[in-house]
């Protein structure tokens, strides 16, 4: 009993085991869920940056290095030319919608000039305007524009700040690596970009002496573009549709109303010429209940992976301390009743032998009835020793088959006639099955034989003591089949029958059985390569079969 509660306790433990992993993955699913539900908030939040970048990056390369290829011109950019660099950044670059081309002059000229800084004059001497071609691709279309038609403000500004550059630069300094004079040839303003080709060192240079010069009158040529932008022609790149379902350009003053609960916003304003725009991105909720879903299932998966992997864990346990509780049970069970097996022989030969050693004078009768005793219990001890014996052979493979030709009928006529002679009340039928070469050990068949005969007579009522023996032949394997009238077995215990030390629980077994029987049986037919199995009815009685391979030669 203290055994038994042991193993109840450990049972517990396991029960136990199994709600602590279930309550602790739960609270895992609900934490990761909840994490994951942030992380998805924050990539909606912060994402963002990444499709402005992928948006914005034909601007960032325009601005940083198709621009700058109007230095290599140094300021002799002509009508055809002109028309052939905005011919490519039109057809690469359709957010560029117009491009103004100023052709100027740079002197000290005192009655020719747009502009004038001292002696330093700028001239606009002529000013044409591009726009894309509707006809051909990489053709745009020219307009020879009239001075006082054009924006003088754009031309203004950067002539402003060109000239203040030249006063102001020490060109001494202009070819330190560290100092970067581009800025000063730029002009950003919402939706266009204004851009003076940058003259070399050796030409800043001359262009700040002519601050000082009157004569002679110099000359020099520098090339100005306008470019008027559209920020609604740039393609939207959404690096994130599990987080954006719209992104869209707007002004930067328009302001979503906050009366919409079904979706969530986040904004990210352009950088440059586009500063006056931004792009708005909006989603609806359960599209990111979704994303959040989708992110989840394989931490879901892995968790539930390792779960059930704990689970099987404390399922094999459970099956190791059943299975070590059930072989507890059978070995106490064996103990008892293979005590009781020698036991009771023992006690008979120790009766027997008392009673031939009394000072009695016994009669003949006598001594042949205790001598009879004697034979026939010690027979029951040694068949009891020979089985257990026989069936570590086997387990241990320590035996060989000795295979010979035997006439099955003979065989089988024989077996019966050698059971008769103990149970001579026990009705055997058998009909000839004609196989008369059949290739097997007949000391282990006979063996089977036996189990089988002795257990039907054990477990059938003195009424219905009744066998049939039938042997077919199927293709390449023999058949034997033992049907009897017994008790039957319950459909439950047929998968235990064949274990070593089970014994069913019936009247049948209550004088003792140390279970061994069939578990021989099924042992010396898998030695022998062959198969056994049974059918049972309670009450009707049990068929066992017995399929071994037709060998012959």
């Amino acid at each position: 009993m203290k055994d038994k509660n042991a193993y109840r306790k450990n049972f517990l433990l396991v029960a136990a085991f199994v709600i602590l992993i279930s309550a602790f993955v739960v609270v895992i699913l609900l934490l990761s869920y909840k994490f994951t539900r942030t992380y998805v908030e924050d990539q909606f939040a912060s994402k963002k940056v990444d499709v402005l970048e992928q948006t914005i990056k034909p601007y960032n390369e325009f601005f940083q290095n198709k621009i700058a290829e109007i230095t290599n011109y140094d300021g002799f950019l002509n009508l055809s030319s002109a028309a052939n660099y905005t011919g490519g950044i039109f057809s690469k670059y359709p957010f560029v919608k117009k491009v103004i081309f100023y052709d100027l002059d740079i002197s000290n000229n005192r009655k020719r000039y747009t502009l004038r800084a001292k002696h330093f004059s700028i001239f606009i001497k002529s000013v044409y305007g591009f726009s894309p071609g509707k006809r051909s691709i990489g053709k745009p279309e020219m307009e020879v524009l009239k001075k006082n038609n054009i924006n003088s403000a754009d031309f203004g500004q950067m002539a402003l700040q060109f000239s203040g550059f030249i006063e102001d630069v020490d060109t001494a300094k202009i070819s330190n690596p560290n100092i970067d004079v581009r800025k000063n040839f730029y002009n950003i303003q919402p939706n266009k970009i204004s851009y003076l080709n940058i003259p070399r060192r050796q030409e800043m240079k001359t262009y700040k002496e002519l601050l000082g010069i009157v004569n002679p009158i110099l000359t020099y040529q520098q090339d100005m573009l306008t470019f008027f932008l559209d920020p609604f022609a740039l393609k939207i790149k959404n690096t994130n549709p599990g987080l954006y379902q719209s992104i869209t350009i707007r002004p930067l003053v328009y302001d979503q109303l906050d009366n919409d609960q079904q979706n969530k916003t986040t904004e990210i304003a352009f950088p440059g010429a586009f500063s006056d725009y931004k792009l708005y991105f909006k989603t609806n909720k359960r599209f990111l209940t979704q994303e959040v879903i989708r992110l989840f299932l394989p931490i879901a998966f892995g968790v539930m992976v390792i779960y059930f992997f704990l689970l099987v864990i404390a399922l094999l346990i459970y099956r190791n301390l059943n299975v070590n509780l059930k072989l507890f049970k059978l070995q106490y069970d064996f103990i008892n009743n293979f005590t009781h097996e020698f036991k009771t022989p023992v006690s008979v030969i120790k009766i027997a032998g008392s009673n031939l050693q009394s000072k009695n004078d016994l009669s003949e009768r006598q001594r042949i009835h205790y001598g009879k005793i004697l034979n026939e219990e010690a027979d029951k001890l040694n068949d009891l020793m020979n089985k257990l014996l026989s069936f570590t052979q086997l387990e241990s493979k320590s035996i060989q088959i000795k295979s010979e030709p035997i006439d099955l009928d003979k065989f089988t006529k024989s077996q019966i006639e050698s059971f008769r002679i103990k149970y001579p009340a026990f009705n055997i039928s058998y009909a000839e099955a004609g196989i008369h070469t059949f290739f097997t050990d007949p000391v282990l068949l006979g063996s089977v034989y036996q189990n089988l005969m002795d257990n039907a007579y054990k477990y059938s009522p003195a009424d219905r003591k009744e066998l049939v023996i039938k042997i077919e032949k199927v293709k390449k394997e023999v058949i034997f089949k033992f049907k009897d009238q017994g008790i039957g077995i319950d459909q439950n215990e047929l998968n235990n029958v064949f274990k070593k030390f089970y014994r069913i629980q019936n009247q049948y077994n209550q004088n003792g059985s140390v279970g061994l029987g069939l578990a021989f049986c099924k042992e010396l037919v898998n030695f022998m390569h062959g198969e056994i199995s049974v059918k049972s009815s309670i009450g009707k009685g049990s068929e066992f079969m017995i399929t071994l391979p037709y060998e012959h030669q």
